[in-house]
């Protein structure tokens, strides 16, 4: 669990933002190119908020939200739900990558990919065909501990679940917390001709990897705490029951394979999710920290939580776009398209389809350009988008 300050986020009133919301242009990198980002969203005024349950004006501070946006934020796939219902809230429409955009100068856009990756986008009224994008890019996942295909482990008298490392995380701190899981779920529908993506979070404590007592590791303190990750990074999640028949027994030694997750896992997530256990066709869950985003310190000056990278950023980007876009008039002097884009897999190298490494921002940035010049693309139309698009050139 990380520790940002508040002042990080609350920026003076006085300087970020007072209107209009960042007049300087920031500048976020890719790969051999920067886009600039900038706005003119008016921020009412904000209190911080002692806990996620305070009521009144601080309620709606952003510190709140962003406590809000944490815990609602166990995975990639959670990040992504929440980032959609406060764009549809907010009154964007939802589009299809597989199907015809209408666009229009002034419209609030955005599409999500894999259910993991969202890019949102609001046209300004004053948009002209060769204009510039004004982009902030961040990730919705974030360093965990992840189940493997086959999770199902079976050690002396315990049921332990196989998990691998995503990302580049401090492991040692994953020892002795409240541990649960959380993850997407494909689930049969119907006469089973149908499959559902459906998201499940385990909100109480399932599993937890111990670390030995002091009496079993006398020198950890001398020569350090050296975990080995296939070997010790095993989440416990019960005892294990003993076959209670001769029966039983015959049955589970004629099976060709073994199960790839425990039933008794499977039985917790049919019963989150109100379906039958041979309903779940496959899962792709990430193991949690249960204990929840909140405010600490003297001052409750201090945001504890988990996942701040890159949700902090995810959070931020998010609310910018919204409330710069908020009001009727705010897209009413607007040249340019104002752009979010929140990807996944950055902790893995960003090379997967829903990654920061395909190409999903430019060919969203190619087809708004297409049809916002009617299907009629003048000459270039679309390299000047992107020459448009960057600071200082």
């Amino acid at each position: 669990m990380a520790v940002i300050t508040r002042p990080q986020i609350l920026l003076h009133s006085r300087s970020c933002y007072s209107p209009p919301f960042f007049n300087k242009p920031l500048s976020f990198p890719f790969p051999n190119r920067t886009f600039s980002f900038s706005s003119a969203t008016r921020l009412r005024p904000f209190s911080c908020a002692t806990n996620t349950n305070t009521n009144g004006s601080a309620s709606n501070s952003i510190v709140s939200d962003l406590l809000d946006y944490l815990n609602e934020s166990w995975t990639h796939f959670h990040a992504t739900a929440e980032a959609k219902r406060q764009l549809v809230a907010a009154g964007f429409q939802l589009l299809k990558e597989n199907e015809e955009w209408e666009l229009k100068p002034g419209g609030r856009y955005f599409f999500t990919r894999n259910m993991s990756c969202l890019v949102a986008f609001a046209i300004g009224q004053k948009y002209n065909v060769g204009d510039g994008f004004h982009v902030i890019a961040a990730h919705t996942d974030s360093p965990c501990l992840k189940l493997k295909p086959r999770s199902a482990s079976t050690k002396l008298a315990y049921s332990m679940v196989n998990v691998q490392t995503y990302g580049g995380g401090l492991w040692h701190t994953w020892f002795d917390r409240d541990l649960s899981v959380a993850g997407r779920v494909i689930v049969r529908s119907g006469s089973g001709d149908a499959y559902l993506h459906k998201l499940v979070k385990v909100k109480r404590p399932l599993l937890r990897i111990p670390t030995l007592a002091i009496h079993l590791d006398r020198t950890v303190n001398q020569s350090g705490f050296k975990p080995n990750l296939e070997k010790h990074l095993l989440p416990l999640l019960s005892i294990k029951h003993e076959e209670i028949s001769l029966e039983s027994k015959e049955k589970t030694t004629a099976m060709s394979s073994k199960p790839s997750h425990h039933p008794l896992l499977m039985q917790v997530l049919s019963d989150e999710l109100n379906c039958d256990v041979d309903d779940i066709v496959s899962v792709e869950l990430n193991v949690c920290d249960t204990q929840p985003s909140c405010l600490g310190g003297g001052n409750d000056e201090f945001i504890f939580s988990g996942r701040l990278d890159n949700l902090a950023s995810s959070y931020c980007a998010l609310r910018a776009l919204i409330d710069s876009c908020e009001s009727p008039g705010d897209l009413a002097d607007e040249h340019a398209v104002r752009m979010v884009a929140l990807f996944d897999n950055e902790e893995v190298g960003s090379g997967s389809i829903q990654g920061a490494g395909a190409p999903t921002m430019f060919q969203a940035i190619r087809r708004i350009v297409s049809d916002l010049a009617n299907n009629h693309v003048g000459e270039s139309s679309f390299e000047r988008t992107i020459r448009q698009s960057f600071l200082g050139i």
